[in-house]
């Protein structure tokens, strides 16, 4: 057996222990702020563990996957003999190529990439659908779009393709990507000097960055431990009017042994943000698209009282029920946009919608529906304190307890307003045991855990209206609305409420000494959950209570063989759970009365991977047919019933100490399972919908609605996901300090929405940056965009994706200066 498929087990589970309620949050929060200081004070002299074997390739970047990797199946294996297809991102592979969002780093792993959520870069699509976000193994909170994630804390990124290992927990069906924060902790041992970094960015638009780093040894007396600090603060513009970003990171770990056999492991992360989400353009059509071609007009007044906005009852003075005008039954006709005419809007009260001054202009790319006084406002912090016991004889118990918690506010002037008050804490406790037999090497875990979710939600859509605005004049009394979140009315959701999953776990891994290695798992969950509308809060201002149990098993079964030549094939199938939650991490009073929030998801994975050229070399395919259970189930926004049937493709390959090379093709086929079984799917109305309506100046004061329908598997479609991606890297070291570095992502022409009327073009992305070491010193110029690409992205695409569409960014440049110490 080659050297990484034999080399020693870890074993480190994602896994915790047990609390419930309000009373968890204080006994947790309790005791990660206890244990953040004198947990140092306990730790003694570093014992003589000897130093696990590792494999180095120099010029590598670590890009290879040499190094074992815990956030898959719970057991510390590396990439290449993890019978899943998954990648990783380092440290370096950040820095080197600039990447400074979560779209950086769809150049660097297949299977990934992401419709717009308004603009905001809080998870990928992975697999077609909406992925989740981990911290050090365990999930954290939802975040599709309610605040960029931080990548430039990280030691490394993982993105796994498909739902997590039952070790985890419920999960969606796509993937996740786990950030591995800095750690003084290398190789089993910590640190034995101190290291850092200041870093300032310039770039495009006032891009104003600056954070600093600091890793190493410290002690307390005569005790040693480990740190890690991290701080960054950014205050910058953006190409987009009405657009800013302040942003401030705060991030620590530190690392103890308090004993011969036990150690520590607490830290946190804090984040303040404050931006906007951006819905882009709106009056969406395929001229509009292929060559800047806006409809301008402005919508009739609605302002009756003067003050400047557009209130609820104001527009259902207009027009009673509102401006969403649901079909053609005002004129004769059915659910279908084709149903709709000219006769719809040209009588009271539907004349409502009538825009006036009606013509065309050239539509910059920078003004886009955001508008002075939209706000996207989040706080949120991550606590987490592990404690690990082991021996020498392979005995492990770890209990892992891990805090999560945001304060979201979103509002945009089109009409649309949200917040959330959310929180989660998690307890896992994971034994394990590793046993060295004449046949192989067996390892086995076993994790009882709880987890608790509270959260407080509201929401403002029913009266959201993109098309009232015109992009060419901004917004003014006549498009800009009163929203729920200003005036604490008229939310059309509003839930409080909690749930609480109690669970047990089991894997093993069985690595036989003649090439075959199975790992197998299953996990119980047992899931209480509540949800309350307090009256007089929505629209309805009824009052609505429910609640329910769910319980559920899910299970993975992996194989995999080493054979001649470093290749090994592998094969998986997996059932996992999943609970139906909402953007803030709410689960709503009607799916829980339904009892449509708990349900399921199924994989069948199989592919091949190789390590060769003495490591130098790694490549993987994988095929895969993954689905949702119940199409019953399913937020359309964050969590779609969907089949995605596709293939992988990955290679690395460090050609020398000097040149690295990467290549990834992706092809996804993602299908929404409510549509085929419904034969139609609900949508907002574009321009290009309603064939049979012969001025768009008719309705674009309004919004109509209806269902698209689904007549085949080809309907079904998931919008502005390529059916083939395409990804290059390269980049290169010289001997006397120079760095050139470039990446190609090469993306299929898509459908904007769900109804396929609009198409967005095909384009190649070229990112390139060149850097300069002296000493102490790293100079680094970045390039996104460098051909200046015009290209789209898709947003929201069962449900906008006809009317609205994000213009995505020109060319822009970003230097930075770096001092390491």
């Amino acid at each position: 057996m080659s050297q990484n498929v034999s080399a020693a087990f870890a074993r480190h589970a994602r896994t915790l222990p047990a609390r419930s309620g309000r009373a968890a949050l204080a006994a947790s929060t309790a005791l990660v702020l206890v244990a953040l200081f004198p947990a140092a004070a306990l730790a003694q002299d570093e014992t003589a563990a000897a130093e696990e074997d590792t494999i180095v390739v120099t010029g590598s970047l670590d890009a290879l996957p040499l190094e074992d990797v815990g956030s898959i199946f719970g057991f510390d294996r590396t990439i290449i003999e993890t019978p899943r297809s998954a990648s990783t991102i380092s440290e370096e592979q950040i820095e080197r190529f600039g990447i400074t969002d979560i779209y950086g780093l769809v150049a660097q792993a297949p299977g990934t990439f992401t419709n717009s959520f308004f603009g905001v870069g809080g998870a990928l699509d992975i697999r077609g659908t909406p992925g989740e976000v981990y911290f050090r193994g365990v999930r954290r909170l939802d975040n599709p779009g309610n605040y960029p994630t931080p990548i430039a804390a990280s030691d490394r990124i993982d993105i796994v393709r498909g739902p997590a290992s039952p070790v985890y927990g419920p999960s969606k069906t796509g993937g996740y990507m786990n950030f591995v924060p800095k750690s003084a902790r290398v190789a089993g041992k910590l640190l034995r000097d101190v290291e850092g970094q200041v870093r300032l960015t310039g770039g495009s638009w006032d891009k104003a960055n600056l954070s600093a780093s600091v890793i190493g040894p410290a002690s307390l007396g005569d005790n040693e431990f480990g740190f890690a600090l991290y701080a960054e603060v950014e205050d910058s513009g953006s190409y987009y009017r009405n657009m800013d970003t302040s942003n401030t990171v705060l991030q620590a770990s530190f690392d103890a042994d308090v004993s011969a056999y036990g150690r520590v492991e607490f830290g946190g992360m804090y984040q303040k943000y404050s931006g906007q989400q951006n819905g882009g353009w709106n009056r969406l059509t395929q001229a509009l698209v292929d060559d800047h071609t806006y409809i301008t007009g402005q919508a009739q007044p609605l302002d009756t009282d003067g003050d400047g906005e557009i209130s609820q009852p104001e527009i259902n003075a207009a027009v009673p029920g509102g401006l969403s005008i649901f079909g053609g039954f005002a004129c004769g006709g059915g659910v279908f946009a084709a149903s709709i005419t000219d006769a719809c809007f040209t009588s009271s009260p539907n004349n409502a919608l009538n825009l006036t001054n009606v013509g065309t202009a050239q539509l910059s790319r920078r003004n886009t529906l955001t508008g002075e006084d939209d706000k996207l406002e989040n706080d949120s912090l991550v606590l987490y304190f592990d404690f690990i016991w082991e021996n020498a004889d392979g005995l492990e118990i770890k209990n892992q307890l891990f805090f999560d918690g945001y304060d979201n506010l979103n509002e945009s002037s089109y009409g649309f307003a949200q917040f959330h008050d959310s929180w989660v804490v998690e307890d896992k406790i994971v034994v394990s045991k590793t046993f060295e037999t004449n046949v192989g090497d067996f390892s086995l875990q076993v994790s009882p855990s709880i987890r608790h979710t509270d959260f407080k939600h509201g929401d403002d859509f029913n009266y959201e209206y993109f098309h009232r605005v015109d992009l060419t004049v901004g917004y003014d009394a006549r498009s800009d609305r009163l929203l729920s979140t200003e005036c604490n009315c008229n939310y059309a959701e509003y839930y409080i409420g909690d749930y609480t999953n109690y669970a047990i776990a089991g894997l093993v891994d069985l690595d036989f000494d003649f090439g075959l290695n199975i790992i197998a798992g299953g996990r119980w969950d047992s899931i209480d959950a509540y949800s309350m509308t307090p009256a007089g809060i929505t629209e309805s201002g009824a009052a609505a209570e429910a609640s329910d149990n769910e319980s559920g098993f899910s299970y993975s079964a992996s194989a995999s063989f080493e054979l001649p030549y470093g290749l090994i094939p592998y094969m998986t199938y997996a059932e996992q759970s999943t609970v139906v939650a909402g953007q803030g991490a709410e689960i709503s009073v009607g799916n829980l009365a339904a009892e449509t929030w708990f349900s399921g998801s199924t994989l069948f994975e199989y592919g091949i991977k190789g390590s060769f050229l003495d490591d130098r070399l790694y490549a993987a395919l994988s095929i895969y047919d993954q689905e949702r259970i119940d199409y019953n189930a399913q937020s359309i926004t964050v969590n779609q019933a969907v089949q995605t049937e596709g293939f992988e493709a990955e290679l690395r390959w460090s050609v020398t100490e000097d040149l690295l090379l990467t290549a990834a093709y992706t092809k996804t086929n993602v299908y929404n399972l409510t549509g085929i079984t419904d034969g139609s799917l609900f949508s907002f109305f574009g321009v290009e919908d309603l064939v049979n309506v012969s001025d768009p100046a008719l309705y674009l004061g309004g919004q109509p609605i209806g269902l698209v329908p689904i007549a085949d598997k080809e309907d079904a479609r998931r919008a502005g996901i390529p059916e083939n991606l395409f990804s290059f890297t390269g980049t290169y070291e010289f001997d006397f300090g120079l760095a050139l570095s470039g990446s190609l992502v090469v993306v299929d022409e898509v459908f904007s929405g769900q109804s396929q009327v609009v198409t967005l073009p095909s384009y190649e992305l070229v990112d390139i940056s060149a850097s300069y070491e002296l000493d102490d010193w790293l100079f680094r110029v970045v390039v996104k965009n460098a051909t200046d690409a015009e290209y789209y992205r898709a947003n929201f695409t069962e449900l906008f994706g006809s009317t609205i569409v994000l213009p995505e960014l020109p060319r822009s440049f970003q230097a930075s200066v770096i001092y390491n110490f």
